[in-house]
């Protein structure tokens, strides 16, 4: 039941997917840098790419890029936003990249729906040795008293246990990476950058309507999530007139393939 649950979550995305590409936030460009500071050279695999806001930043970034998403929509949504990219269908679990193809596997909000138990020697045989897969997230700062109000008014299926910082270390260190075998990895290592974003309550509501668990929650208890939200920013001062900004950061699981 729980990986058949797994399973409507990570493939609601879709449906959504220009919302997702308007209203979702990119990653810290700071955490980006961190994440390839120590892989071996520039050819990097963007993992369950989405709509492309991680592959934009690594191509800012001068990364060389390829980017890979199991949904045909986003993949579609990727392709016609970075269109000199190169961008396949595939998932964690079955890569259509050749052995050590890569020197780093990056994942945007995403390794959390990869089954690594499967996934995680696949991403080891296209890393080169020394490579560094890292996964990022973009997550609510919740020690802003606004920002935890908000958490507990919106319910885990719009704000989840990666989406704030309190939570997102301890959700993303057991990722059953591999430990033993030919393809092992070391010890992680987490750290967090500074990334607010400017938002307006309208567009606030918009971003957490793109939530997996929003996704494929029935519409009328969607609409009543939705309404909460939006009763809640309302009634802050903080956010009940014009833009404000979300206090966020880009958490980055990062480890290395030994």
């Amino acid at each position: 039941m729980e990986n058949d649950q797994q399973l409507l979550l990570g493939s609601s995305f879709g449906a959504a997917a220009a919302a997702y590409a308007e209203h979702r936030p990119d990653y810290a460009h700071a955490a980006v840098r961190w994440a390839l500071e120590s892989a071996p050279g520039p050819r990097v695999l963007d993992l369950g790419a989405g709509t492309g806001k991680l592959t934009a930043a690594l191509v800012a970034a001068g990364a060389d890029v390829v980017a890979v998403e199991p949904d045909p929509a986003m993949l579609t949504e990727l392709r016609r936003t970075l269109p000199t990219v190169r961008a396949l269908a595939g998932s964690a679990e079955a890569l259509p990249l050749p052995d050590g193809s890569v020197d780093a596997v990056l994942a945007g909000n995403a390794m959390h729906w990869f089954d690594m138990a499967v996934a995680g020697p696949e991403i080891a045989r296209v890393l080169a040795p020394g490579g560094v897969l890292a996964g990022l997230w973009n997550v609510i700062d919740d020690r802003v008293e606004w920002a935890a109000g908000l958490e507990q008014v919106s319910g885990s299926a719009a704000i989840g246990p990666r989406d704030t910082l309190t939570d997102w270390r301890t959700a993303t260190t057991d990722m059953h990476l591999p430990k033993s075998g030919p393809a092992r990895f070391g010890t992680p290592e987490q750290t967090e950058f500074p990334h607010g974003q400017r938002r307006t309550a309208d567009s606030l509501v918009a971003t957490l309507a793109t939530r997996a668990g929003m996704l494929v929650m029935p519409e009328e208890e969607r609409q009543a999530t939705l309404g909460r939200i939006r009763s809640f920013l309302a009634n802050r001062p903080e956010t009940a007139d014009g833009e404000f900004v979300l206090p966020m950061l880009t958490g980055v699981l990062r480890v290395r393939r030994l």
